[in-house]
């Protein structure tokens, strides 16, 4: 499977992939983005199985890129990973496309609930 991870943070990034390294296979592929339209750009050369993306990020915040993202590929599995839990945010963001919201961090509960949606 590839993975695309989304966030602005590297630190961000570093602990996602290393919640998530629990489940990957030598197979597997993390690939990375700093934001939204590094991430349109990553999405439509790789065509992961699914995507991690952050809401506020410089150039191009998440909503945006979740949008792009989903009119590229209808059936992208992007799931919002964001320290905004308001109750707009979360709804703009599923309206968007997204197949759910989590909220930072990610611990390795909500990581296994998020990989058995990813289809492993």
């Amino acid at each position: 499977m590839k993975f695309l991870v989304v966030d602005d943070s590297n630190m961000a990034r570093r602990s996602v992939k290393k919640i998530l390294s629990e489940y990957l296979t030598q197979d597997d592929e993390v690939l990375f983005a700093v934001n939204g339209e590094e991430a349109v750009k990553l999405y439509k050369e790789h065509n992961p199985d699914f995507c991690f993306m952050d809401l506020t990020m410089p150039i191009m915040n998440g909503y945006e890129a979740t949008l792009l993202i989903k009119e590229y590929d209808p059936n992208a599995k992007i799931m919002i990973v964001s320290a905004d839990v308001q109750k707009g945010a979360k709804e703009k963001a599923l309206s968007n496309g997204a197949i759910g919201f989590i909220q930072k961090p990610i611990n390795a509960k909500k990581m296994q609930q998020i990989v058995r949606m990813a289809g492993r």
